[in-house]
């Protein structure tokens, strides 16, 4: 949408059990297996969003066996996974050490978050965290009268 050139490089994978935080993230539901990403999404060659994700994988099953190692998470929970609610939560935070390093920043220095969760029925899909440099991102909304 920047007209800049994207790139998405794959920091880590982990298939796991349910820790008690997931409870936070995903929800109360207990979800058993959950698959861990860290993704770094770039433009112009450039760090621009570090990406932390956890899919159910009661949910989605099959998200076990893709690598995602060429395509990001995001378009491919898309194009198999209907939801049916997703939250959004919009927040400034301070870079933490792992996201000072993915985005090449000062630790502490200003970001903004995008936390989203998604369900499909009521079972509970997947959250993910969006983490950018305060200076390279912004959020506009256009509002009319009903």
């Amino acid at each position: 949408a920047l007209d800049l050139r994207y790139a998405y490089v794959l920091l880590g994978r982990d298939v796991r059990k349910r820790r008690p935080e997931d409870a936070e993230r995903l929800g109360p539901k207990k979800v058993q297996r959950i698959l861990e990403l860290r993704c770094l999404h770039q433009s112009n060659e450039q760090p621009f969003c570090l990406e932390e994700r956890l899919i159910s994988l009661d949910a989605v099953p099959e998200a076990g066996n893709e690598p995602f190692d060429e395509t990001a998470p995001g378009p491919w929970l898309i194009g198999r996974v209907p939801w049916s609610s997703a939250e959004h939560r919009i927040s400034a935070a301070a870079a933490s050490p792992e996201a000072a390093q993915a985005l090449a920043m000062e630790e502490g220095a200003p970001c903004l978050v995008i936390e989203r969760r998604t369900w499909s029925a009521d079972l509970p899909v997947t959250y993910a965290r969006f983490t950018y440099a305060a200076e390279s991102h912004s959020l506009v909304a256009r509002f009319q009268p009903a």
